[in-house]
């Protein structure tokens, strides 16, 4: 039996689909919105993992430690790819890990680099949908894609990343499973921008909701940062992601928060370290109850109201 367990945003996707042609095989596919990083807690009840062989991808191996221990510990086979905090990585042979946590690296690159470069163009994809462009250009142009293909395959990755940002899989114009499952014919991400009808629906979505989310003016801006409040509405919940690394990449010596209302007293957060940097984001969210992420990415899941003039100074005096 064999179970992918990825998260729902681009690199996620672009890591799965490279495994899957790489190796084709059924299996059964467990993901869901962006934020739901504790994934692997999901199959931990299962009675038949005994022999299971489990790809886990672009999920925090430090979020999942306890949930991984057990089903190692119930026979499974695990592979396990990301780039986010591992935490003391255990040393059981059921295990087989590739793990990066350089800064300006995303999974669909480590597992780029794990199948010897077979599958470049989905990695170059996921690499801009993680607002790393630089580090996709690159690897872009090493691998001889030209400008307007580049164009099409960052087009190709924020638009897959922007399919995962949501309070919840109503939010989404796809679930990421299906989202997958509609990549899986394509061998190049080339061919799958131009014929996918999947793509269509993602740009026009795209289109109407950043038209919305970048007319919104700064909150709060100081020589250090840009802090935004959005409202409890899908078009905010759904742009998040995008907004946020548009919006980094447009000063990259600034540090961004995006906080959209839920609605139900607390505020999701999403946190660009400075481009220029990449530093300190992951250490800002920590610091509140649902924080996490990597050191150029983070965000807090559930902030309560209560702690909104807690944070906002927590961000500015820690970039500044």
């Amino acid at each position: 039996m064999e179970i992918d367990v990825f998260n729902g945003d681009a690199d996620g996707i672009c890591a799965l689909q490279q495994l899957h042609l790489a190796r084709p095989r059924a299996s059964e596919l467990v993901t869901g919105i962006k934020r739901d990083i504790d994934l692997l807690c999901r199959v931990t009840d299962r009675a038949d993992l005994a022999g299971a062989r489990l790809t886990v991808l672009d999920i925090s191996m430090a979020v999942n430690m306890a949930c991984l221990q057990k089903i190692l510990a119930q026979g499974a086979k695990v592979f396990y790819a990301d780039h986010h905090k591992a935490g003391e990585i255990p040393d059981h042979p059921g295990l087989k890990h590739h793990i990066d946590l350089r800064p300006a690296t995303c999974t669909a690159l480590i597992i780029n680099d794990y199948l010897s470069g077979a599958y470049p163009g989905w990695a170059v994809a996921a690499a801009f949908g993680d607002n790393f462009h630089d580090t996709a250009l690159k690897v872009g142009v090493e691998n001889g894609f030209a400008e307007d293909e580049l164009a099409r395959l960052r087009e190709l990755g924020e638009l897959l990343n922007y399919n995962g940002y949501g309070r919840d899989l109503d939010d989404l114009h796809f679930h990421p499973a299906d989202l997958f499952q509609a990549l899986q014919p394509f061998a190049d991400p080339l061919d799958f921008h131009g014929e996918s009808p999947a793509l269509a629906t993602l740009r026009a979505g795209f289109a109407d909701d950043m038209e919305r989310a970048l007319g919104q003016e700064p909150a709060e801006a100081r020589d250090s940062g840009r802090l935004y409040l959005f409202p409890a509405a899908p078009w905010a919940r759904r742009s998040a992601g995008v907004f946020s690394n548009a919006k980094a990449r447009e000063e990259p010596d600034k540090a961004h928060a995006l906080l959209v209302a839920s609605g139900a007293g607390t505020f999701v957060v999403s946190v660009r370290a400075p481009l220029a940097t990449r530093k300190g984001a992951v250490e800002l969210c920590q610091q509140f109850a649902t924080g996490g992420g990597r050191a150029a990415a983070a965000g807090v899941n559930r902030l309560p109201e209560a702690e909104l003039d807690t944070f906002v100074n927590a961000f500015f005096s820690g970039f500044s």
